[in-house]
């Protein structure tokens, strides 16, 4: 498995946004069928909200690769 990791300054990022950054989905819009699909896991757990509050600590899992936010 792959591991990205984002460090952000601000208190959160959209778990959509994670994806773009952290390279899973090129696109918003991928972002937004792949997490409404259900093919992405939050802290192991799947979620299908993609304005999901990211905070430090928090991973997010898609095809393989494993995004930590920092």
């Amino acid at each position: 498995m792959k591991i990205e990791k984002i460090k952000i300054d601000s208190e959160y990022i959209k778990l959509q946004d994670l994806l773009k950054l952290g390279g899973a989905v090129e696109t918003g819009g991928q972002a937004k069928v792949v997490i409404q699909n259900g093919d992405v896991t939050v802290n192991g757990e799947v979620c299908t909200m993609r304005g999901k509050k990211m905070r430090k600590g928090d991973i997010a899992v898609f095809d393989s690769l494993e995004i930590i936010v920092e």
